[in-house]
């Protein structure tokens, strides 16, 4: 009994999911189960406020380059996968689910081959692959190169390419929101 409770606790701290924490003004966290819900159709940016809305996320995203790993974390102080993409989005109005794998749900499921700026990028790397345990921003497509900024738990917030062999294998879906 006490090797399966080790075990749960390892494949948690693996993932990269977590509850949502809300950032008051004052600096308090609290804890939630589930973020509120978006409408991905009314959530929808004008026609060419994309760029300008994708490029400050990406902005706000890459202001925590650098930041340690730290589970359920949305700070410079530790930041996990999903927290990043939550806080970049929500610093710009745009609510999302504060788990990856809700998150997966959210917007329109699209092709690799249409991912732009701004984009969202769906990981199972857990060995059973069965579900969506990690996320990334995407920050740039360039020459068909699709890189991307997350968290890792060995590395903290950095700028990945999905041509790295880890990534592209573990890759399951990308999705738009904007």
């Amino acid at each position: 009994m006490r090797y399966l409770f080790i075990a749960i606790l390892l494949i948690t701290l693996i993932g990269c999911k977590s509850k949502q924490r809300s950032i008051s003004v004052s600096g308090t966290t609290s804890q939630q189960e589930t973020a509120p819900t978006s409408d991905p159709k009314n959530d929808r940016i004008k026609p060419g406020k994309e760029s300008k809305k994708s490029n400050a996320i990406i902005k706000t995203a890459m202001a925590y380059n650098g930041t340690p790993y730290r589970y359920g974390g949305t700070t410079k102080k530790g930041m996990d996968c999903s927290g990043l993409v939550y806080i970049s989005f929500k610093e710009h109005g745009i609510p999302l689910q504060r788990v990856s794998a809700k998150m997966a749900k959210q917007g329109k499921k699209i092709k690799l081959k249409e991912v732009q700026k701004g984009d969202l990028l769906f990981f199972t790397t857990s060995k059973n692959r069965r579900r969506i345990n990690h996320v990334g921003l995407v920050v740039s497509t360039r020459g068909g190169d699709i890189e991307f900024i997350h968290s890792t738990t060995s590395r903290g917030v950095l700028v990945s390419s999905l041509s790295e062999g880890y990534w592209n294998y573990a890759f399951d879906h990308a999705r738009r929101i904007l």
